[in-house]
């Protein structure tokens, strides 16, 4: 079968089809699209790319993004410090925002504990969080990993090493489904998580 082929196209088609949840298909009309985009809007978009990825890090101390040395709401003192949620990444604290139930901190492990992935403890963002118990300002956590075996033995696992320290480790209610991720759920089921939450 004769394929009709531009060398750069499919290279921009195979760029887009490495992004999640991006197929085949999308990647092309993508493709596509950036093409027919204006010279002006082109720098625009790869402007943006090329600031993003130079200006956001992660903050020093909840591991989420910024922009600045501290995030938002590390920085915001009206927020409650004694209370962490710990999330699988910085989508999840997007989502919890939106509940507008929330008042305290986050801290964001940038991924699960996943044998089969090669993922084990030392490749997330653990030894910050630890770090934030040793002034004993943080009285609870509250593990808010996705309901999936590696969000389950994740939070577990951190509810371990947590305990010894005199902090009170809760769970999210199952108000979300298993095997669902947090970035999709709706405001009322997170806020029915939140309410519910217990003690691991």
């Amino acid at each position: 079968m004769a394929d009709y082929h531009l060398a750069p196209l499919s290279k921009l088609v195979e760029q887009f089809e490495r992004l999640p949840g991006i197929g085949y298909k999308s990647a092309q009309r993508l493709a596509y699209h950036v093409l027919g985009l204006s010279e002006e809007e082109v720098k625009q978009f790869t402007g943006a790319i090329l600031e993003a990825h130079e200006k956001i890090h992660t903050c020093r101390i909840c591991c989420n993004l910024t922009d600045q040395e501290l995030c938002p709401i590390c920085r915001n003192p009206a927020r409650d410090h004694s209370l962490v949620c710990v999330v699988e990444n910085p989508r999840d604290v997007v989502a919890m925002e939106r509940t507008r139930d929330y008042g305290g901190t986050y801290h964001v492990l940038h991924g699960v504990i996943s044998p089969l992935n090669g993922i084990g403890p030392d490749q997330l963002r653990i030894k910050e969080l630890l770090n934030r118990m040793r002034d004993h300002t943080v009285k609870e956590v509250i593990m808010a990993t996705n309901p999936t075996v590696e969000g389950e033995a994740t939070a577990m696992y951190l509810s371990r090493l947590l305990k010894p320290l005199g902090v009170k480790v809760t769970r999210l209610a199952y108000g979300i489904p298993v095997g669902g991720d947090l970035e999709y759920a709706d405001e009322v089921t997170l806020s029915k998580a939140l309410e519910g939450r217990s003690e691991l």
